[in-house]
């Protein structure tokens, strides 16, 4: 069994601080979008908002869409992490601490858009309260004020929650790497952990104790996202389904970058033997769950916008099928309804090139429903003669280009500098299985 455990410590670790070719010519990629992305920021910030495409009467736009998508995005972390942890999901070991880092930099990234979308970036300390000279005060009756407080409060819980999971790990690679800056540097971050009885005792209680405290995050801050809209009166947006509706969404989203990540991550680090096609059928099952309610919720508003009678509600949802943005709406509808449909073959969820395509396919799906929901409503108000069409402009591209820059770049240092997959939870099931 030492010999066992000896093979997985290797396996895991031995990757870290070896890039190859193929690892650079990625990072500079990332590196090069990230970089399309900030220059697009600050040629904004100099000439002003105007650049972007936001006008009358389309206030929201790509900028709001990235910012719900990243932050759903940050919800499979949770999911996975905390929610399976609390099932006792055993598969879970596999994604968990890929979905906690996503979850961390998808959170960062998000974090980012209400800023962009302000303009005066040099002004967001208005949103949040403090005494001031000016006798200013935040309105806490706005949702955007309920998002900062959200958002933050979930990155805070997501960063602790995976620097806990990381400690063990930490500390095995510290025993591990024999050269004296990485074992300072993993000696430092590992606090001292050693392994004995009383703080492995210890960290199983505070590891608990975070799972259940973040599990209704998964819940909540979604659902404060989605109030952006629901307390609106708009058309498309009032609506009392939108808090589970989100909720759903952005677990089907994060679930499917979970896959998207990780199977190219399973191929270039060498961990088949870990991340083996009956993980990646349990992981394909939660996709096809999550989109079975992503559905229902589609098929739910359509019809209540059409039971309940309201000339403006049936308007709406009339043009989202069929007007200006009618492709995109197909294109929604297909990639998050009709494609997850052939998760129910198991051959297609143990076909891990197959999920990897989908999962790419049902994040343009899901970046697309939040792009329809926004810009439709708004498009689309009670005054017809109100009504006005929206187009991004390349600014706006090239900072949406930016944001997945920066993600993957993140990801990439993380996969690096950090285990990939949770050791001691590996080694845990190992002496199970074996038992």
């Amino acid at each position: 069994m030492k010999e066992k455990f000896e093979k997985i410590e290797k396996d895991i670790l031995s990757v870290l601080w070896k890039p190859s070719k193929l690892y650079i010519l990625a990072l500079l990629i990332t590196f090069l979008m990230l970089g399309i992305g900030a220059v697009s920021w600050i040629y904004q910030i100099v000439t002003g908002m105007g650049v972007a495409g936001i006008r009358h009467p389309v206030g929201w736009g790509v900028y709001i869409t990235n910012f719900v998508f990243w932050v759903g995005i940050a919800h499979s972390g949770t999911l996975i992490s905390a929610v399976l942890f609390l099932l006792r999901a055993k598969f879970r070991n596999r994604f968990n601490r890929s979905a906690e880092a996503m979850t961390v930099f998808a959170v960062m990234t998000a974090g980012l858009f209400p800023l962009i979308h302000l303009g005066r970036v040099w002004k967001f300390f208005w949103l949040f309260p403090y005494p001031n000279q000016r006798h200013l005060w935040v309105n806490f009756k706005s949702p955007l004020i309920w998002d900062v407080f959200a958002v933050s409060t979930y990155l805070t819980i997501s960063v602790i929650f995976f620097y806990v999971g990381l400690i063990p790990d930490l500390a095995i690679a510290r025993r591990f790497f024999k050269d004296k800056i990485r074992k300072f540097f993993y000696g430092i971050l590992s606090l001292g952990f050693r392994g004995t009885e009383k703080e492995w005792n210890n960290y199983n209680q505070l590891y608990l104790f975070l799972a259940a405290f973040a599990t209704p995050l998964v819940v909540s801050v979604h659902s404060v996202v989605s109030w952006d809209f629901a307390m609106s009166i708009l058309p498309g947006w009032h609506t009392t389904i939108f808090a589970p509706y989100f909720v759903a969404g952005a677990i089907f989203s994060g679930t499917a970058m979970v896959i998207t990540l990780s199977v190219p991550m399973r191929k270039f680090l060498g961990l088949e033997s870990y991340i083996t096609e009956r993980h990646f059928d349990n992981i394909a099952k939660v996709l096809l769950f999550t989109s079975l309610i992503v559905t229902y919720s589609y098929i739910v508003e359509t019809s209540l916008a059409f039971y309940g009678e309201n000339i403006f509600e049936k308007t709406l949802f009339s043009y989202r099928a069929l007007g200006d943005y009618k492709i995109l709406f197909w294109i929604m509808i297909f990639c998050n309804s009709i494609l997850p449909l052939s998760l129910f073959y198991k051959k297609l969820r143990r076909n891990i090139p197959y999920l990897f395509i989908l999962s790419i396919l049902v994040n343009i799906g899901m970046w697309l429903e939040r792009f329809v929901i926004i810009v439709t409503s708004l498009s689309r108000d009670f005054e017809p003669y109100a009504w006005g069409t929206y187009k991004p402009s390349f600014v706006e591209f090239g900072i949406t280009i930016g944001s997945f820059g920066l993600f993957f770049t993140l990801y990439l240092i993380f996969i690096k500098v950090l285990p990939f997959l949770s050791i001691t939870e590996i080694k845990e099931e190992s002496h199970e299985n074996s038992a």
